[in-house]
């Protein structure tokens, strides 16, 4: 009888164990398809690189900061004022001009940093954890410059399909209007990176 008792417990815990061990192996093949996915994305995008030298000379000091020193713009500021009053559009990378967000997932969190559900254009678009702050978060950068842009988080309840909130730093983005003529997105194209 004790020996039927010990080969139940072990046929259990071996049923328990083969259980947790498959169940990881999933989440790792998961976890491996999406690195995969977004390393074989990044090896296709024409990758942007400059030294530190060309990015202070294309960028303003406080776009030099937030995308290649990983700072943040102060909340409520002037670029989340401007941006709150911008209409149909999208957003692109102010250090390499890559579209990265839309006004169709734009939404007002009211957190005072720009806010989408979701980028416009994925693949543009890549992600880290960082510790900056002793915690991790899950850094939003530029995969086309690796540029910082903010930071992304997950379940705060908003109401939107995603449940994400994609808190951007406005200074790096620049706002192109969806019905503007060629020239005037030359023309906002220069005027923007100077925000």
């Amino acid at each position: 009888m004790k020996i039927k008792h010990n080969s139940s417990f072990f046929i259990v815990g071996l049923t328990v164990a083969t259980s947790l061990l498959v169940s990881f192996t999933i989440a790792a093949k998961k976890t491996q398809s999406v690195e995969e996915e977004q390393i074989y994305t990044e090896k296709n995008l024409k990758k942007v690189k400059m030294d530190e030298t060309e990015w202070k000379k294309k960028l303003t000091p406080e776009q030099f900061r937030i995308l290649r020193k990983a700072g943040t713009e102060r909340p409520y500021g002037e670029a989340y004022n401007t941006f709150k009053k911008q209409g149909a559009g999208k957003y692109v990378c102010a250090g390499c001009d890559t579209e990265l967000f839309s006004s169709n997932e734009k939404f007002d969190s009211r957190c005072g940093w720009p806010s989408f559900y979701d980028p416009s254009n994925a693949k543009n678009v890549k992600t880290s954890v960082d510790y900056h702050l002793g915690y991790p978060r899950t850094e939003v950068l530029c995969a086309v410059c690796d540029g910082h842009l903010g930071h992304v988080f997950t379940g705060e309840g908003f109401d939107t399909p995603t449940d994400k909130r994609y808190c951007i730093n406005g200074t790096v983005l620049k706002f192109i209007p969806q019905n503007a003529s060629s020239f005037d997105k030359d023309a906002n194209k220069s005027s923007g990176g100077e925000k």
